[in-house]
């Protein structure tokens, strides 16, 4: 059936997907599944949010089932507006809740008090971004108010950026707003939501709970607010108009960090409006508490694989260690591919034989991928570096000496426990869970042994030699093979995750049936 098809009257959950499944691939998309999966007793709704159209193809998940529901909304596909509408008064009091929402975005919340206080205002304009609200987004579009709003914020701001990149970005970044009211407007009724970020996503849900009283569930594979600021401060598209003589390198230009700061105001708004609020590893929660959410509604809950896909390729592996690096992952930035590549060059050097292989699409940032290809040339590894593309993680774990995370931002990825499962080492940056998958976090769970090792960011030495030390000695190889299997085994079980999970949904369906 074709998604624009698939229509239901009511579902029971409501997934609230910003720029993942059914469209990306990745790790949260492969999460998303097994959830969809593991819970054919209710039936989902799933409210896809992405940027354009056009940057996204068919399908990349068989929708199961108990997917009833699909709809999909496109946050800057509709940026064109008449070019002369009518003038418009606006209202004085919407004006003036969306005046201290806009200067929120340029001070920081300095203490608890004066945060509650922006998150009351932000509920107070959610509601009124409703369609028959006292803010429509006609009124924000083309009002005199709006446009005093945004001449007075700038001139407080006034050697950086231009006024004109300075009111678009603002009219940008704030127009989505008013779509997610539209789309909670019109969402079929539901018993539940859960969002899997903050983000645009999150206020969705934030606004569906305070407009029908909702129980949402968060989850963040990643800390979403931490991510964007990574994207921001590496964005080419974000303008800084100061010149030689006013721009400190050590300060971000002041449209990265109104970005930055509407992003981490619209978590807030999320994790005020979510319980549970659940993360993946505790570092990671430690940070939702450090970003505003309330400690007591906060919970760990891992990844898990299922075993018995991965079991049977142990003994698919050959007799000796193949020389073969494989990165499972999407060729975008955030993986570092470069690092990996760069890598690659020293461990050919000691290592002729070696391969390097990168499995993971190549469609999401074609230039960056361009540019990997390109370095792969100039390091003279046209050979040894291979873009294999979208691959069955089945088919090339057993092929597989090491497996490689190079990243620069990760949560708890999936294919460190899918290499686990198959006895297959790992050589990851420190980052996100990564240090606790190979070395363990209780003292029961170090006592298992080190399953690979963990290497700085962007070190592409300290990998290739890390690499090299697994590759190199068999003892090596077999005690973190072991290693990686009796940790998996025992904490990392797809069972262990979806009892948690059936936990959450209970709890939030009986939320809703006492809110009736």
């Amino acid at each position: 059936m074709k998604p624009d098809l698939l229509r239901a009257q009511e579902a029971d959950i409501a997934l609230l997907l910003e720029g993942t499944y059914p469209y990306v691939s990745g790790g949260v998309s492969s999460w998303v599944h097994q959830i969809l999966q593991a819970f054919p007793q209710y039936r989902f709704a799933i409210v896809f949010l992405g940027s354009r159209r056009q940057d996204y193809g068919e399908l990349r998940y068989p929708l199961p089932p108990n997917v009833v529901h699909l709809e999909e909304h496109f946050l800057f596909d509709d940026l064109h507006h008449p070019t002369q509408p009518a003038p418009r008064k606006g209202h004085p009091q919407a004006m003036a809740k969306a005046r201290e929402l806009l200067r929120a975005l340029e001070t920081w919340g300095s203490d608890a008090a004066s945060r509650a206080q922006v998150l009351q205002a932000m509920r107070s304009i959610a509601l009124e971004l409703r369609p028959g609200g006292q803010l429509p987004q006609e009124d924000f579009l083309y009002s005199e108010y709006a446009w005093d709003l945004i001449r007075d914020a700038y001139r407080r701001h006034c050697t950086d950026p231009s006024f004109v990149d300075f009111f678009w970005t603002v009219r940008i970044m704030l127009q989505p707003l008013w779509q997610m009211a539209r789309v909670a407007d019109g969402l079929i009724p539901v018993r539940a939501l859960h969002t899997v970020s903050t983000g645009y996503a999150g206020f969705l849900g934030g606004m569906l709970h305070h407009v029908r009283g909702l129980p949402l569930v968060l989850s963040e594979h990643g800390i979403y607010t931490k991510e964007r600021q990574i994207d921001l401060l590496q964005s080419a598209w974000i303008r800084d108009n100061r010149n030689i003589f006013q721009k400190d390198p050590m300060q971000v230009s002041f449209l990265r960090q109104m970005w930055i700061r509407f992003f981490e105001w619209m978590g807030r708004f999320c994790y005020d409006a979510s319980d549970p609020i659940i993360a993946l590893y505790e570092n990671n929660r430690l940070r939702q508490v450090a970003d505003g959410a309330a400690a007591e509604r906060t919970v760990n809950i891992p990844n898990g694989i299922r075993l018995e896909r991965f079991v049977p390729l142990r003994e698919r592996r050959a007799p000796q260690t193949p020389p073969v690096l494989c990165l499972i992952g999407r060729v975008v930035p955030i993986k570092d591919i470069k690092t990996f590549i760069r890598a690659m060059r020293r461990v050919a050097n000691r290592m002729p034989q070696a391969q390097a292989w990168i499995a993971g699409p190549a469609t999401e940032d074609p230039s960056y991928a361009e540019e990997c290809r390109n370095l792969a040339d100039s390091l003279e590894l046209s050979e040894q570096v291979r873009f294999l593309g979208m691959q069955k993680v089945e088919d090339i774990l057993p092929q597989v000496g090491v497996v490689v995370l190079s990243s620069i931002s990760e949560a708890l990825p999936l294919v460190v426990l899918e290499a686990q499962a198959a006895g297959i080492p790992v050589v990851s940056t420190d980052v996100g869970s990564c240090r606790q998958l190979i070395e363990g976090l209780e003292p029961e769970d170090k006592a298992l042994g080190v399953c690979g090792r963990v290497v700085g960011i962007a070190d592409p030495e300290s990998l290739a030699d890390a690499c090299l030390e697994l590759l190199d000695s068999r003892p090596a190889w077999e005690a973190a093979s072991a290693a990686g299997i009796a940790r998996v085994e025992r904490y990392y079980t797809d069972r262990l995750l979806f009892e948690r999970y059936q936990s959450v949904y209970d709890r939030a369906l009986d939320m809703h049936k006492e809110a009736r």
